[in-house]
């Protein structure tokens, strides 16, 4: 039933306070799971008092249990362990607090660990962040390498140090964090937003040495999984051993054995890369210097061509040619035209040979009667007919007898 109160009849915190208590008492227990911080154990009290705090959020909840509870669980109850509790919310008037009563701690062996995270690596498997194709090539020489990694960590050290010692201006944005426990997360989120959002910063590493299972718990987080696979800046993870697998490595686009490894992939080698310009540099002098002599040795050749040795003496050559074509086509020609005289002389003596006046020039006549028809039998004629004789010097008048 609501409360009801106006500004003349309020309602003593008393009520409040009751009615609060009464509201949550209404849920009953519940299991309850979340990371142990804050143990307090005091000496002469049966009750012991510590925080319950999300794994994944900034939530925490105060926990009160009997030591007899605290004490079946054995020395694996130590700050940062996760653990299934099992108590009833309640709320303490006279302090204004809420707590969760616990009447059960059951640890959160590594089996259901595992079992949790094969889950969460299915789930971020099946949205597709695991794929290779959506993985971001990393720089060939970054202005800035972000780091982040825990405070004056052996990790730290081995970065930078191999980054330095592979490339000496590179410049190390480095960010020290909680690297395990329930403060791990957050930071780590923080010190990745802060390094995506430097445009200068080209590649971040998260590196720490290795641990147990519970330890390198927090580079499986959700949380921190899906900042790194929004992030626009290419992430290497860089957790623990060879042999320690966090679902970091699946959704970073570069996956490091060792911090060590890392510090290799992120930044070539001076040396190495030096020595690969002068094998290139050599290569292409090499190839150079054959063209060279290649194109020297055709220029040679060509130059002994003789058309080039003596250029006049094809010039000469083709005049001497024209010349002798030249004679040669007036001995054709004058050839041609004797021959063609002396043709034209045979022909006209045979003409003339068989001309009629040549006939006539050799003592014959030529007798017409009085139509022009040539008399050729004398029985073609009458006596008295008149005729006309035609001689070589010119013709005159006949009668027949």
């Amino acid at each position: 039933m609501p409360l009801t109160s106006t500004p003349d009849e309020p309602l003593p915190v008393r009520t409040i306070s009751r009615a609060l208590g009464d509201w949550i008492s209404r849920l009953g227990r519940v299991w309850v799971e979340g990371q142990v911080t804050e143990i307090s154990r005091r000496p002469g009290m049966n009750t012991v008092f510590l925080t319950l705090r999300d794994p994944v959020a900034d939530v925490s909840l105060r926990v009160t249990c009997p030591r007899a509870v605290c004490d079946a669980v054995g020395p694996g109850l130590v700050d940062g362990a996760r653990v299934v509790v099992w108590g009833k919310p309640s709320f303490h008037p006279g302090r204004g607090t809420l707590a969760l009563a616990v009447v059960e701690i059951r640890p959160l062996g590594a089996g259901a660990l595992l079992a949790r995270l094969e889950r969460l690596k299915a789930t971020l498997a099946a949205e597709g962040l695991f794929a290779a194709s959506r993985k971001r090539r990393l720089p060939f020489l970054p202005t800035a390498v972000g780091l982040i990694t825990g405070r004056a960590s052996a990790a730290e050290r081995d970065v930078i140090e191999n980054a330095r010692r592979r490339w000496p201006a590179v410049r190390i944005e480095l960010r020290e964090v909680a690297v395990q426990g329930p403060l791990a997360v957050s930071q780590i989120l923080d010190a990745l937003s802060d390094l995506d959002a430097d445009r200068a910063v080209e590649v971040i590493v998260i590196a720490r040495g290795g641990g147990s299972l519970e330890d390198l718990l927090p580079f499986s987080d959700e949380a921190l999984l899906r900042a790194v696979v929004a992030a626009r800046t290419p992430v290497v993870s860089a957790i623990g051993h060879e042999q320690d697998t966090p679902l970091l490595d699946f959704v970073a686009d570069v996956r490091a054995s060792t911090p060590t490894d890392a510090a290799k992939r992120v930044v070539p080698d001076v040396s190495e890369q030096s020595a690969l310009v002068e094998a290139l540099r050599s290569r292409a002098r090499r190839v150079l210097a054959h063209r060279l002599d290649l194109e020297r040795r055709r220029l040679a050749d060509l130059r002994a061509r003789p058309v080039l040795a003596a250029p006049l003496r094809e010039i000469d050559r083709r005049e001497q040619t024209v010349g002798a074509l030249r004679s040669r086509s007036l001995r054709c020609l004058t050839h041609a035209v004797d021959v063609a005289e002396r043709d034209l002389v045979h022909a006209a003596a045979r003409m003339r040979a068989l001309s009629p006046a040549a006939t006539l020039e050799r003592g014959y006549a030529l007798i017409q009667n009085a139509d022009g028809a040539v008399i050729r039998s004398p029985a073609e004629i009458e006596a008295g007919d008149p005729l006309t004789v035609r001689v070589a010097g010119g013709t005159f008048a006949a009668r027949a007898e």
